[in-house]
């Protein structure tokens, strides 16, 4: 199949733009009906959807398909069905005391045509999740699928096609260079999701259009077990969410920081949490492989690299990596320093270094002292230690005594802040962020603003004390 060039797709854009001038503010119906088109593009082909993203992982567990990209998915569009024609309504209200009794509101209206970047770590979701709060806003959509999961990718903008109207949504497939060509189109938003070196280029391609950007990036998420905590289940949740998608999760734990005198523990109570949530882990189909071949390969000299340094790994399992299958065993580092690639670079898979602390402010101190991260997990019981942390720290997102939960919530803006993104997404923050959020000034019949007309007299200098003194 020939790859889109720059003007094919320069004309899809086109042709989106003239039909969203046709039809500028769609009504809900209108919205509705394509965010159902949207829920039976999904619903409709699950088995088909799970079964493409197993074969492009070479082991992706249907059962965390569903759970984290067909669930998610369809519980957003569902939230959006229910809440939408709401979120249209005009916000309303009085003007400044100074400029009654003229009203004020703000007009929902869409942006236009949205531009969406899809990784490939969860191509169905990062794709519908986006997708739902555009169409929701109003917008028509132009995707740029993965070119890692290219089955995915194929069944996805099959699936699209059949399902919408061709003026509608565009799902676009090909290499980094059609890639690079879509981020350097006019769009009127662009979301991408994807590493901190990418969303250089993104953004820099997209500063020549002025396009304004979402950027969904990633950093080293970290997790803290707090002198408070509830350990054995501390540790259970960081190694689910380490562990899930073999840790292939842009808010993944990336390094864990234990109390000092806990540190043996933590790494036998996590030996035996693998062994409970992965059973004969040799034959486990419920544990994915890791997405490419490079990736993989990646992992294994982080790991490597490490232990080269100065390093001590320590495997959650018996069983030994299978290159074949590209099944990495997931490891604890130990006596990791800072200069080490591992704690430089977002990890993406399961390697978890483990850091001991002395006291919590040491901690926070090493949190807060390094790039902002697009997550941070705090387990602890005492609502003082908890606050601290909060006030010291920066993270895109929080989830407290557990991991990963706070992306799924459809009333928090899910993003990054600094280094780990800009902007946010998910529910009524994505339908905004999708949205131009039109001021409107009302002035009243009977006013006094032509007290305020020249020639400025005596009059005038009356009325502007009057305003003054009341600031």
């Amino acid at each position: 199949m020939n790859q889109p060039d720059r003007l094919d797709l320069s004309n899809e854009l086109a042709r989106l733009r003239d039909a969203q001038s046709r039809d500028p503010l769609p009504s809900w119906a209108t919205r509705a009906r394509r965010l159902k088109a949207l829920d039976a593009t999904v619903r409709e082909h699950r088995a088909e959807i799970a079964d493409a993203i197993n074969a492009d992982f070479g082991c992706r567990p249907r059962e965390e398909t569903e759970m984290l990209e067909i669930f998610p998915s369809l519980s957003a569009i569902r939230h959006a069905l229910r809440h939408g024609r709401r979120w249209m309504r005009p916000q309303r209200g009085l003007a400044n005391l100074a400029f009654l009794p003229a009203r004020i509101e703000m007009r929902p209206q869409p942006l236009g045509v949205i531009g969406i970047i899809v990784p490939w770590n969860y191509p169905l979701f990062l794709a519908v999740g986006p997708l739902v709060d555009a169409l929701a806003a109003g917008n028509r959509v132009m995707v740029k699928m993965s070119e890692y999961t290219p089955r995915f990718a194929q069944l996805f903008a099959e699936l699209v096609a059949r399902h919408f109207q061709p003026d509608e949504v565009v799902v676009v497939n090909g290499d980094a260079s059609v890639g690079e060509a879509f981020a350097g189109l006019p769009f009127d938003h662009l979301l991408f999701t994807g590493s901190t070196a990418v969303g250089h280029h993104v953004m820099r391609s997209a500063s020549a259009n002025l396009t304004p950007v979402t950027l969904e990036l990633g950093g080293k998420s970290p997790a803290i077990v707090g002198p408070g905590a509830r350990f054995e289940h501390a540790v259970e949740r960081i190694v689910f969410g380490k562990l899930v998608n073999a840790g292939q999760t842009c808010i993944a734990p990336d390094y864990v920081l234990v109390p000092r005198a806990e540190l043996a523990r933590f790494a036998s109570t996590a030996r035996d949490v693998v062994a409970r949530l992965y059973p004969d882990f040799a034959n486990n189909k419920q544990y994915a492989s890791i997405a490419t071949d490079r990736h993989y390969q990646r992992l294994a000299d982080l790991r490597d690299g490490a232990v080269a340094a100065g390093a001590r790994s320590e495997r959650l399992s018996d069983v030994s990596d299978r290159s074949a299958q590209r099944l990495l065993t997931p490891v604890l580092l130990t006596d990791v320093r800072d200069d080490m690639p591992v704690m430089q670079q977002e990890i993406f898979g399961p390697l978890l270094p483990v850091l001991p602390y002395d006291d919590l402010d040491g901690a926070i101190d090493y949190v807060a002292a390094r790039p902002r991260p697009l997550a941070l997990y705090l387990f602890e019981q005492d609502q003082g230690k908890v606050d601290r942390v909060l006030a010291r720290t920066h993270a895109g997102g929080v989830t407290l005594n557990d991991t990963i939960y706070h992306i799924a919530q459809h009333d928090l803006p899910f993003g990054g802040v600094g280094p780990s993104g800009m902007g946010g997404y998910h529910g009524e923050a994505g339908f905004r962020t999708f949205s131009h959020m039109k001021p409107v000034f009302h002035q009243a019949r009977l006013n006094g603003a032509g007290l305020l007309n020249p020639p400025y007299g005596k009059r005038f200098r009356q009325m502007l004390e009057i305003l003054l003194r009341r600031g």
